[in-house]
């Protein structure tokens, strides 16, 4: 089954027409996902890659009501407006590939997701993959099959890179994934490692997960807290970046705008020992991975 996405997701593209737009739908046609159609305001009656464009979310929808899935592609100036308009009319998952959005703007447009009981995946997200079955976004480049297998695993990411580089891990392991997931490394996010593992604990395909995470915030934590309290029965591996980390001044940045401790929380050792207190297996490299996932399901 998979999680997000499958064979019966239909896509809009907001933002066809930019530079990263038209790439992310050249790729996610070229996996064969079904995109419908685009959006650029002032740009309504052209076509990129034989799909029509429109003004706006809601003249898209009304010529296309089966779109149920946006992509969403625009400098961050525009990413806020572009994100109310789609939740606005409810289309149910929204994917935000558009980086450097406001934290306030992030943190609104969420909100409004919530109100209108629609999915925002990102910020910042490189995309999100069923292997053989549909993509979003750039995830996996314009060669998804090298890093992406189908198969039984679950992996969330707040690295785009490394959702990719875990896929690779694991498909050389002989093991293959459900859906990939890059959630995004900003500091506010729509979807977290707990939101999505509610819809894994759910898939009868995924029979384990792995994350990557990364200092700062607390979303590996809340993930802990979720296991222990929903009573998750699925194994769950997890790496956690951040040792260098670790060494720099408190309040530091590094990496993704995320990756940021305040008053003491986010560091990646308490993540770690969080994450163990609720029964996750922790590997020390990435190559741990495979074997952590292995163990446990046998």
């Amino acid at each position: 089954m998979a999680i997000l996405i499958d064979k019966n997701t239909k896509v809009l593209v907001q933002g066809i027409t930019g530079k990263e737009g038209s790439r992310a739908a050249e790729q996610m046609l070229a996996y064969g996902t079904n995109v419908i159609a685009g959006v650029t305001p002032g740009k309504g009656g052209q076509e990129v890659f034989w799909k029509p464009v429109y003004n706006s979310v809601k003249e898209a929808l009304s010529n296309h009501p089966e779109i149920n899935t946006t992509s969403i592609a625009v400098p961050a100036a525009f990413a806020k407006s572009a994100i109310l308009e789609a939740t606005e009319e409810r289309i149910p998952l929204i994917h935000v590939l558009t980086e450097h959005i406001p934290v306030f703007d992030s943190a609104y447009c969420c909100a409004q997701a919530l109100k209108a009981r629609v999915r925002i995946v990102g910020p910042s997200s490189i995309g999100i993959i069923s292997p053989g079955r549909a993509k979003l976004g750039s995830i996996g480049g314009d060669n998804p099959g090298f890093s992406y297998q189908p198969g039984n695993i679950g992996v969330i990411s707040k690295s785009g890179g490394m959702t990719s580089e875990i896929s690779v891990i694991l498909k050389k392991a002989g093991l293959g994934v459900s859906t990939a997931v890059g959630i995004g490394g900003d500091v506010i996010i729509g979807s977290t490692f707990a939101d999505l593992m509610k819809l894994f604990q759910e898939d009868p395909e995924t029979k384990a997960v792995v994350i990557y995470g990364e200092q700062g915030g607390t979303y590996e934590e809340d993930l802990a807290s979720y296991i222990k309290e929903s009573g998750f029965n699925k194994p769950i591996a997890a790496f956690i970046a951040g040792i260098f980390a670790e060494s720099l001044p408190s309040g530091q940045a590094l990496g993704h705008a995320g990756a940021i401790i305040e008053a003491g929380k986010g560091r990646r050792i308490e993540k770690v020992n969080t994450l163990k207190d609720a029964g996750v297996k922790i590997a020390v490299t990435l190559d741990e991975l495979p074997n952590l996932i292995k163990n446990s399901l046998e």
